[in-house]
């Protein structure tokens, strides 16, 4: 089917009858102009590479660990509200849910008793130590109430600190400080500005002191464990870059195990995610290719401009008669073309597309593939 395709597109441009034995014997495909055009043949430069791929391996999107947050309850309780669900975007101080907790009452309470006893043992020791410059109270006295005003400011503080590790915010205290009003009603804030990967538990249900919520990551950075097979080792050093298959995404080695695991024979690598991050979903399994730098001169082209013949691959390189054709070595294989290198200054203009049709000019219709 392939080769009646060919056979059309070349009756088409009017090329069914040139001596196609002189073109594989020089080399050379002479076509005018015209002919290229009705080919639909585009011309364009080698764009130069600096990395190979090597080999490839299997890897997993993770999430840093520092990047990545459960969202637990405080206090026990039931659940009121859960106002998030799992892929949604949260930021930071958001509240996530209410949970109803009878133990938040009573932290309250501790802390609104603690604030009157420190009011009054300040206006006590401030009594006391105008009285002692008027030498109406004894200097131990003074320092009996000095002692109990610390005392109660310890425990304000405490009772505050209390509150806060419970959940409540600086203008959450400041408002009961004004109001003096108990509220049973805990809302649950986001540490962090992130998406949410996980939801835990559902309204109506009573949880337990620390009772995980929500799990929250922020994706601007993402890493790829990659299981190295070991006889790859020595292929791969720190720094060097991995390309996710059949995408754009870089990845950058920070971190190279020091143990075989056993089971498979690899060593974990860690790569950081440098470009095209969201392409990427958390937990999903990819393949990679390890990219090797090199000193030799190498080019990246579509696959669409390179034709093979008996396990030999050619591109064809415009000339003032029509093209050239070159043979060169595939290193590698990427997402967005195949990285060659071959004898060229890298100046040179090559048709970056319709190969098969190149080829079977330059072969002759039905002595190819």
């Amino acid at each position: 089917m392939k080769k009646i395709q060919i056979l059309l597109i070349l009756a088409a441009a009017g090329l069914t009858t040139i001596n196609h034995n002189s073109w594989a014997e020089d080399n050379l495909i002479q076509l005018s102009r015209q002919h290229i055009d009705n080919l639909g043949i585009k011309i364009g430069k080698l764009e130069l590479a600096s990395h190979i791929p090597v080999f490839t391996a299997p890897a997993k999107v993770v999430v840093p660990p520092a990047h990545e947050f459960i969202v637990s309850t405080s206090q026990a309780g039931l659940v009121a509200k859960m106002n998030v669900s799992v892929g949604d975007k949260v930021a930071k101080g958001e509240v996530l849910g209410l949970i109803n907790s009878p133990e938040l009452l009573t932290l309250q309470g501790n802390y609104l008793k603690a604030v009157g006893a420190l009011k009054l043992a300040s206006a006590t020791y401030e009594r006391d130590k105008k009285l002692r410059k008027e030498g109406v109270v004894s200097g131990r006295s003074e320092q009996e109430t000095y002692s109990n005003f610390n005392a109660a400011k310890i425990e304000a503080n405490e009772a505050k600190q209390l509150l806060q590790i419970a959940g409540m915010t600086t203008n959450d205290v400041k408002q009961l400080d004004n109001t003096g009003k108990l509220t049973s009603q805990l809302s649950v804030r986001s540490p962090i500005t992130g998406n949410v990967l996980e939801r835990m538990a559902v309204s109506g249900t009573r949880v337990d002191n620390m009772s995980p919520l929500y799990r929250i990551a922020n994706l601007d950075e993402l890493w790829l464990e990659i299981n190295i097979p070991q006889e790859h080792l020595t292929d791969i050093t720190i720094n060097d870059r991995v390309l996710v298959e059949n995408t754009l995404v870089e990845a950058e080695i920070k971190m190279l195990g020091q143990s075989i695991n056993p089971e498979n024979q690899t060593v974990l690598a860690r790569a950081v995610v440098k470009t095209n991050h969201e392409a990427l979903k958390v937990g999903q399994k990819v393949t990679v290719q390890h990219l090797q730098t090199t000193a030799t001169e190498t080019y990246k082209l579509p696959d669409a401009a390179i034709a093979s013949q008996k396990g030999k691959y050619y591109v064809f390189v415009k000339d003032k008669a029509g093209f050239i054709v070159k043979e060169v070595t595939v290193l590698g294989k990427q997402p967005d073309g195949s990285v060659i290198t071959g004898a060229f200054s890298g100046n040179e203009d090559v048709a970056i597309n319709n190969a098969a049709v190149l080829k079977a000019n330059w072969l002759g219709l039905g002595s190819g593939e």
